[in-house]
């Protein structure tokens, strides 16, 4: 079961929730903010690891820390039949922390982390001269206001 075919319950988006919120909570106090027994946050968290709902508690850094560079979200359109040779390419590079195919104005958006604004200038110089890359509308990151997403 994946999870894709897992169904999801109000109980398991509110345990899911809590988890975003603090990965580190103990099962004891999730169970007391769920009203739930501890055997059911137990066994529900097991259920959703095995399904790959769940796929691993990490460390998100502080601002302070993961703002030591330089962060940016970079809007990809690429030509027709690209796609593929793209994802290779930008793949390959260290500083993508994360790349995403999405719908709307760009075929990808990119998560970008650099040291400096002269490294996001000559990576964003790279992606531009990748084949098939067309366009690249890039937006700095300022500050963080809400983050729950990956642990970094």
């Amino acid at each position: 079961m994946t999870d894709r075919t897992l169904p999801l319950d109000t109980l398991d988006h509110q345990l899911i929730a809590a988890l975003q919120i603090n990965a580190r909570e103990s099962v004891a106090v999730l169970a007391r903010q769920l009203g739930i027994a501890r055997t059911t946050v137990t066994s529900r968290l097991a259920r959703l690891e095995k399904a790959k709902v769940i796929t691993g508690y990490g460390v998100r850094l502080g601002q302070r820390l993961a703002d030591g560079g330089l962060q940016a979200y970079v809007g990809i359109t690429v030509q027709p039949r690209s796609g593929k040779e793209v994802v290779r390419r930008l793949s390959a590079m260290a500083q993508v922390q994360q790349l995403c195919a999405v719908s709307g104005e760009f075929d990808y958006v990119a998560w970008l982390r650099t040291d400096s604004p002269e490294q996001l200038d000559q990576l964003l110089d790279q992606i531009g001269s990748v084949d098939g890359v067309e366009k690249t509308t890039t937006s700095i990151i300022l500050s963080s206001k809400v983050d729950r997403g990956q642990a970094i």
